[in-house]
């Protein structure tokens, strides 16, 4: 095994003191810039890398980020952490990953919240809504907070407008004359952790049916569970009401592909008899023809990371509400 090389070896090779090697790989002022150039071009001949945990006493960071989210099974949540991974690894960030599936995981972690804070420089709230517990996420975390997929008081947000975006979708379907247009949710269970983002889909969709004088009717909205299992599961009970919908919006690309999948098993076309549109441009949307909202998570996941980041520089950063467009395609059609 070929041994590590230290600080003493750059200081050594470079004939400067162990002192100012360190100041000089870390940035620090009172080191003259031919000098700094010089411990860099050294350090990087002979591969240095820094210990983290001598790193970490040094700086008194922990070059750890806390990334937290209900689950990491679907389409979501699994593709912002790649556009969040590819950051923190170029900037020699660590990820602490924690799963927070039911009330009690969420109950958890805001009680241990001190000492997750104690491990991490920043933290990432991945579709995680704690606010409901306080005023402000500051209430619980004493570190840099991002919150990924909504706006929460008390932390920084690349968030999306949920309800805007959802009645613009319901809009496409009303514009090709659509009336009875059903609607197949993400709702969560009673013992799930909060969720806003159902509710202000569910909001999105009445928005738009109430605007074009159209009534809101409870059987045409069926929970689907954020699974494509779900999703046709919400179908086969729309479709049992007496008078069934002529197109569904659902809140997530994966419901929509089991709405897709349980109108075939019950003979119906898309779009000829069943317009459906979908929510999130997920990697199959295109190859099946989904028309969607489309969500770009990579890109979010990345500017998501920059900002945790920058926050924990010190630096100063402005929320940001991501554009979700529209990507017809040909699961929805004029209303027959």
């Amino acid at each position: 095994m070929i041994p590590r090389s230290t600080i003493k070896d750059i200081a050594r090779v470079t004939g400067v003191s162990v002192a100012t090697v360190s100041r000089a790989l870390r940035d620090l002022p009172n080191v003259a810039a031919a000098t700094r150039n010089r411990v860099l071009e050294v350090a990087e001949a002979l591969k240095y890398e820094a210990h983290p945990q001598a790193s970490s006493l040094v700086s008194g960071r922990t070059w750890t980020v806390g990334v937290v989210a209900p689950h990491f099974g679907t389409w979501f949540p699994f593709r912002t952490m790649g556009g969040i991974n590819s950051v923190f690894a170029q900037a020699g960030y660590d990820m602490l990953i924690s799963v927070m599936t039911s009330a009690e995981d969420r109950r958890s972690l805001l009680d241990d919240a001190g000492a997750l804070c104690r491990r991490v420089d920043g933290i990432l709230l991945i579709d995680t809504f704690v606010s409901v517990e306080a005023d402000s996420v500051d209430a619980f975390f004493d570190r840099p907070v991002v919150a990924v997929g909504e706006q929460l008081a008390g932390a920084s947000s690349i968030a999306i407008d949920n309800r805007d975006a959802a009645r613009r979708a319901v809009e496409h379907l009303l514009e090709l004359g659509h009336k009875r247009i059903g609607l197949v949710s993400g709702a969560s269970g009673p013992h799930d952790p909060p969720m806003p983002v159902p509710q202000q889909r569910r909001l999105g969709y009445r928005d738009a049916l109430e605007a074009a004088g159209l009534p809101i009717i409870n059987e045409l909205e069926a929970a689907g569970s954020w699974t494509s299992a779900g999703g046709a599961a919400a179908l086969k009970q729309l479709l049992e009401c007496d008078d069934p919908p002529t197109a569904v919006f659902c809140m997530s690309d994966e419901m929509a592909f089991g709405v897709l999948r349980e109108a075939s098993r019950h003979g119906l076309l898309v779009p000829q008899d069943l317009s459906v549109i979908g929510f999130d441009d997920h990697d199959l949307a295109a190859t099946l023809g989904l028309t969607t909202m489309r969500q770009a998570v990579g890109e979010i996941g990345v500017r998501a990371a920059e900002t945790v980041i920058a926050l924990i520089g010190g630096e100063q950063t402005d929320d940001i509400i991501w554009d979700v467009p529209l990507v017809a395609r040909e699961s929805t059609a004029e209303a027959s």
